[in-house]
C-alpha cells in the first residue's frame, strides 16, 4: 500500500480540522436545545396544557440536528485519521442529507418570509395569552427574557400593559412610549437581520460543499493508495 502524497495528507488534516469544528458546532447546537428544554425560564413552556407549537418543534429540531452533526463530525474525524473509506462514505452521505435539508429550508424560508414571521409572532401571542389566563410563573419568566432581549412589551406595548413588571425597566414615563409591542418588534428584527441570516446560510452551505469535495477526494486517494502494491 502506497502512502498518501503531500497534498493528500494536507486534505486529510483539513478534513480532520473541518470535522472537529463541525462536531463542536453540533455539541453547541445540542447544548442550546437541551438548555431551552430544561432551563427553568423556558421549561414551563413544555409543561403547560397548550405548549407553543413553533417553539416546541424548534427545540426538538435543534436537539435532533445537534445529535446528527455530532455523529457526522465523529465519522469525518475518525474516517480522516484512520483513513477509512467506509467512514468517509458515511460522512459524505449524512453531510449530503444535511446539505439538502439546509438548501430546502433556506428556499422555503425565503419564499415564505411572511409566514415565518407570522408563526413566530403567533407563538409569542399564544405564550402571552396563556400567561394572562393562568398566571404561570415559568411563562412569566420566559416572557420577561423575551421582553428584555427585544426591548418590547406585550401585544399592545408598555403603555397599555397591565403588569408593568413584565416590561423592560423604564426609568421615566417617557421611556415607556418607545417600548413597542412585541409582534411589531419581532417583524422588524426579522426583516432587518434577514441579510445576516442569508449570509450565514450561504456560508454554511459553501463550507459543506468543501466538506463533500474533500471527503470524496480523500476517499478516492485512500482507495487508490491501497490498490498500489
Amino acid at each position: 500500500m502506497a502512502a498518501l502524497s503531500g497534498g493528500e495528507r494536507c486534505i486529510k488534516f483539513l478534513m480532520f480540522a473541518f470535522n472537529l469544528v463541525f462536531w463542536l458546532a453540533g455539541t453547541a447546537v445540542l447544548a442550546i436545545g437541551l438548555w431551552l428544554k430544561l432551563d427553568s425560564q423556558t421549561k414551563g413552556l413544555f409543561e403547560g396544557p397548550d405548549p407553543p407549537y413553533v417553539f416546541y418543534t424548534g427545540v426538538y429540531i435543534l436537539i435532533g440536528v445537534g445529535v446528527l452533526m455530532m455523529v457526522v463530525g465523529f465519522l469525518g474525524c475518525c474516517g480522516a485519521i484512520q483513513e477509512s473509506p467506509w467512514m468517509l462514505g458515511l460522512f459524505f452521505f449524512f453531510l449530503l442529507i444535511i446539505f439538502g435539508i439546509v438548501i430546502a429550508a433556506g428556499i422555503w424560508g425565503f419564499s415564505n418570509q411572511t409566514k415565518v414571521v407570522n408563526d413566530i409572532s403567533a407563538t409569542y401571542t399564544q405564550m402571552y395569552n396563556s400567561y394572562k389566563k393562568t398566571g404561570d410563573e415559568s411563562l412569566k419568566k420566559a416572557l420577561r427574557v423575551i421582553h428584555d432581549g427585544l426591548y418590547c412589551c406585550g401585544v399592545k406595548g408598555a403603555m397599555e400593559e397591565t403588569e408593568p413588571d413584565l416590561c423592560p425597566r423604564a426609568e421615566q414615563q417617557l421611556e415607556k412610549l418607545i417600548i413597542k409591542k412585541c409582534p411589531e418588534v419581532i417583524e422588524e428584527v426579522f426583516f432587518s437581520k434577514l441579510h445576516i441570516i442569508g449570509g450565514v446560510g450561504i456560508t454554511i452551505g459553501v463550507v459543506m460543499v468543501f466538506g463533500l469535495i474533500f471527503s470524496m477526494l480523500l476517499c478516492c486517494a485512500i482507495r487508490k493508495s491501497r490498490e498500489v502494491v
